[in-house]
Order: structure tokens, then sequence, then C-alpha cells
């Protein structure tokens, strides 16, 4: 102790005190930092007071609070840093080995009985897919690159799994971006769709009752992603390891034979990935990434594509009704489900048909065109990464 009060020994313990404070995230926070900090608190906010996919957004709003933590690089703390924990944990999504692993999930927690009972449905989900497209052109024309325009695309179906996968292969440097906004989007459906739902549909329109689906028999739901697989899969290998984990997960759900193994993917397994995707995204948007001109125009691309995947799918709807009879014609209030968006569309539409007549049930309906959303927006990522990649 008496070290301390000699004059070498007080300069020593002055330079540690220094020291200490440069490493201390108080002398290297920038207002970048700063914004970035009440950005995650905001997005927890959301999810905790408005209840907006909260199991994705919370560990995404914390991850970006703790990789907008300030310091000086050595320390193996830093999600960027080679083998730190974070990093490793990263590597799941910077390589595309978390989203099939949620696809496997979905698969085991998906009905296709909606489709296979009336196929027009996927019709939907088909034609929504040129938001994917659109969004594609669209980042073209504001002079991206090709890869990253593709990257950019899938943003359009709001689907952020999906936009991991397709942007870890054709460009890594966007993943964080991309899926932020994918899974954002998909986090406020009620405020993006609803006032394009309403524009285009009429009131007679959203009180149209649609026919009970019909009993769809065990025989056709073990047939289904048999067959599924094999058409995707020979149209577009590159889709492969998505739709392919995708019907996996579906026939251990459908086979009955399987009940353990499809609890399991979709119970806890499918808990811890999305944990530790929505922790290492909000970890890898730093400040310097985020808070960028690149980084606002991608938010707003993305924003306009799903906004017209939504229109086109709900006048698609209507264009589809023109030629059926009375009894047989479509809400189009189930056409925002074209999107994926992981169910949460299919889950707006009853909410919205519900608004209008609280008899009116869509949400089995809706499920069609949401998952014919998720197969088709899959194979559209494979053709673009088969082009492009």
């Amino acid at each position: 102790m008496t070290a301390i009060f000699t004059s070498s020994g007080f300069i020593d313990f002055k330079n540690q005190i220094v020291q200490f404070l440069e490493y201390s995230a108080f002398m290297n926070v920038t207002w970048g930092h700063l914004i970035m900090i009440c950005l995650g608190v905001m997005i927890i906010a959301l999810a905790i007071l408005k209840e907006y996919l909260p199991l994705l957004l919370i560990p995404i709003g914390f991850g970006i609070i703790i990789g907008n933590i300030p310091f000086l690089p050595g320390f193996g703390a830093g999600i960027f840093e080679e083998n730190s924990v974070l990093n490793i944990l990263h590597h799941g999504v910077r390589f595309g080995w978390y989203p099939p692993l949620i696809f496997l999930a979905i698969g085991a927690m998906t009905d296709f009985s909606a489709i296979i009972s009336n196929p027009k449905l996927m019709l939907i989900g088909a034609v929504a897919q040129i938001g994917i497209f659109g969004a594609y052109m669209l980042a073209l024309v504001f002079n991206f690159s090709p890869t990253e325009a593709g990257s950019i695309g899938i943003i359009g179906v709001a689907d952020g799994v999906m936009a991991i996968f397709v942007s870890s292969k054709l460009s890594p440097d966007l993943v964080g971006i991309v899926a932020v906004s994918a899974f954002l989007y998909m986090a406020i459906i009620p405020v993006l769709q609803k006032p394009v739902m309403r524009l285009f549909t009429t009131n007679k329109e959203r009180l149209i009752h649609m026919k009970p689906l019909r009993q769809v028999s065990k025989t056709e739901k073990i047939l289904f992603p048999l067959i599924g697989v094999l058409l995707t899969a020979f149209i577009v290998p590159a889709c492969l390891p998505l739709l392919g984990m995708l019907f996996f997960g579906n026939l251990l759900k459908e086979s009955g034979v399987t009940r353990n193994l499809a609890n399991t993917v979709s119970g806890p397994m499918v808990d811890i990935v999305t944990i530790l995707i929505g922790l290492t995204i909000g970890a890898s948007l730093h400040a310097t990434v985020f808070l960028t001109s690149k980084a606002m125009l991608i938010l707003l691309i993305g924003a306009i594509s799903f906004i017209v995947a939504t229109a086109v799918g709900v006048l698609f709807v209507k264009f589809i009704n023109l030629f059926l009879k009375e009894g047989n014609k479509i809400n189009p209030l189930i056409g925002n489900a074209g999107v994926s968006a992981m169910l949460e569309s299919a889950r707006f539409s009853q909410v919205s048909g519900q608004k209008y007549d609280p008899n009116n049930h869509l949400f089995t309906h809706a499920i069609g065109p949401n998952v014919a959303g998720i197969i088709g927006s899959a194979v559209a990522a494979g053709i673009l990464m088969s082009f492009l990649g």
C-alpha cells in the first residue's frame, strides 16, 4: 500500500486508472452507439407493449444493445472479433446454418390441408412473389449490385429467415440489415397491410364467407411433402436446403409415427435457434453498419416492395373472383397472406375479417396462400441464387 504513495507508485497507479478508463465504454462511446442502443430499447418496448413478434424482436433488440457497447478491440468480446463467443454463434447466420433448421420447424408446425383442399389458393401465394422481383429491380435502379439486389429482393415477402439464407449466399455484408428489415416488416404487418387491404376492398367483399375446406385424407397429407420436395427441388435445386427441410419437417408431423421428432423440432429446437438468430442478428447491427444512407435505402425499398406484394395479392383475389360463381368466391382479405411472413399475415387476415364480421373465420383459408407464399418465396430465392450465385 505504501508503494502507491511514492512518486513512481502514484504515477503507475494513475496510469492504470487512465488505462482502465480508456478501455471503458464511456471513453469510446459515440452518438451512433447511443442512437442504436435507444433503437434496441425501442424495439424491445414495441415487442412488449404492442406484442409485435416478441419472440424475435426481444432477442434482436437486446442484441442491438450489446452489439453497440463500445470497446477497444482485443478483448474477444465483439461479434466481429475472430473466435469470440458472439462471432462463433454468428457463423450460423453468416453461413446460412440456422435458416434450414427454422424451415424444418415450420414444416413440423404447418398443416398443408388448405392448399391440398383448395389448390386455387396456391396461385395467391405464387403471384405475391412479385414483391421479390419488384424489390430486385428497384434495387438495381438505385445502383445496388445484382447480388446485393438479390438479397434486398427477399425483403419483399417479409421473410427474415429466407433473407438470412439468401444474403449469406449472395451478399454476406448485408445479412444484418436485410434480415432486420424483413423481421421488422413481419412484426408491423398490421401497420403496413391494413391500409392496403382497406383501400383495395369493398365492404361487400370483406364480408364474403368462404366455404369450409373439405376434409383431407392422411394419405394426401403424407404424399404432399414427398411430391412437393421432388417438384420444387428438380425445378430449382438451389432451394433444396430450405424446402427440403420444410417438407421433411412436415413429413415428420404427418406420418404419425415420428411425433417425438416433430415435437422436438417445433418446440425446444426452434426456440433455441430463434434466440441465436435474433441475438446475433441484432448484435451485428453496429452503428457504422445501420446508420448509413445505404441501410436506410434498403429499408425503404423493402417497405415499398412489401406493400406492393400485399396489394398484388389482394387485387389478384378480386381478379379470380370475376370467374367464380356466387358462393365460391374468395374473400380478398386473405390476399395479403400471399407474402410468406411465417404465418403472421394469415393471422392478420383472420383479425381483419372478424373486424367486419365476428363470425367470419378466415384463418384456415389464409393458411393456404401463406404456406404457398413460403414455398413460392423459397423457389424465387433459389432462382435468384441460380442466376446470381
